[in-house]
């Protein structure tokens, strides 16, 4: 039974900067089309803030105090104008706003939770507006769960909201464009090679890398994704013997990523996930997996984080341990040594995906969470 909404219900959605691209942004502007899709055009507004952050050393950004305030003006404005009965802070680092603006109007706030961005260490501000929040909306039960964790917020009221493809999904290459042929098996990774970023797995492939050689000579290994650790990588390709089997591809157009997962036998990418210390490490999702499972490419992934979550191991690819080269070598020669086995796990997956991560999925899971 599809649960009545409110007839009049408005939302305000506070945002960051959609200017750029990255998984928050795809998220919100998801977010924000299903919920004009559930409650109307006319019942949707959205405040983001109205410019990108500044990036510094090490992995990290901050954003000038001007836009900060232009931000916050702009958000009280269309609270206290527009008088919405909801607002849903699409991330952590405004959801001390959606706090003070709820002190002021009364008007309750749900945060969304993505993964790094909320398993670390916040601050007293952030930690008070989880804790003050109406619902915590994660994008799986993992990043729930560890945030309920470390943060010691007992039992809120939250839900489980996982991303969609539908708006940005790839096209599969045209007819005269795709591979029949088999070809060499190709493995893919599709990830940013970056040196603040090495849970996800380039280097533990590398290394398992002799071993898938030692038992399928004619493999390759396609690596998609810059980044500033890519030299790093290429050296360490050199220092393995295994060169001439691994390409380096770099970052590709949407067209060129399209005819790379449909040329592979399947995606791998043992994305380990670190949640001790103050900043923690991890797919909070992984995005690319459901992309290569929605081109019916079976997948190895790990078995522990958010990517757990969704694959289902031996039915849509293999889990294995991320920081095993041997065991993530064994997983890779498991499925290209048995084609028809792999190929049955690929069609499996991308009927999961269909099903489950549509957008669709998506608006009904938001419809009810709205009715709640």
């Amino acid at each position: 039974m599809t649960p009545v909404l409110p007839a009049l219900r408005k939302v305000l959605v506070l945002a960051p900067s959609l200017k750029s691209v990255g998984g928050v942004q795809n998220y919100t502007t998801v977010l924000l089309q299903a919920l004009r899709d559930v409650l109307g055009d006319e019942h949707v507004r959205c405040v983001e803030i109205p410019e990108d952050a500044v990036q510094r050393g090490g992995g990290t950004s901050s954003l000038r105090t001007s836009a900060k305030l232009r931000f916050a003006i702009s958000a009280f404005a269309a609270a206290l104008s527009w008088s919405p009965d909801l607002l849903v802070c699409a991330h952590i680092g405004i959801a001390p706003l959606a706090r003070y603006v709820h002190k002021i109007t009364r008007v309750p706030y749900w945060v969304i939770l993505y993964g790094i961005d909320v398993w670390g260490d916040l601050s007293p501000a952030k930690r008070a507006a989880l804790k003050s929040a109406a619902r915590l909306v994660a994008i799986t039960r993992f990043t729930l769960d560890a945030t309920i964790h470390r943060h010691s917020l007992g039992n809120p009221a939250a839900v489980i909201l996982p991303p969609t493809l539908a708006k940005q999904s790839l096209a599969r290459p045209p007819a005269e464009n795709a591979t029949n042929e088999p070809g060499p098996p190709v493995v893919l990774t599709v990830g940013r090679m970056a040196a603040s970023e090495r849970y996800k797995g380039h280097e533990v492939m590398l290394e398992a890398w002799p071993a898938v050689l030692g038992r399928v000579p004619d493999a390759e290994y396609w690596i998609v994704g810059g980044g500033d650790d890519r030299e790093h990588l290429e050296l360490r390709a050199r220092e393995l013997g295994i060169s001439g089997s691994v390409r380096f591809l770099g970052s590709v157009s949407s067209e060129k990523l399209a005819l790379c997962y449909d040329r592979c036998w399947l995606f791998a990418m043992p994305a380990r996930t670190e949640l001790d210390g103050p900043v923690p490490r991890g797919e909070g999702f992984g995005i690319v997996y459901l992309e290569a499972m929605a081109f019916g490419k079976p997948v190895v992934g790990p078995q522990l984080g958010a990517p757990a979550e969704f694959i289902r191991s031996g039915e849509h690819g293999l889990l294995v341990d991320p920081g095993d080269p041997a065991a993530v070598a064994d997983a890779i020669v498991e499925l290209l040594s048995d084609p028809a086995r792999a190929h049955e796990m690929g069609r499996a997956a991308q009927q999961w995906v269909g099903s489950e991560f549509s957008f669709a999925s998506f608006c009904a899971r938001l419809r009810e969470a709205l009715a709640k």
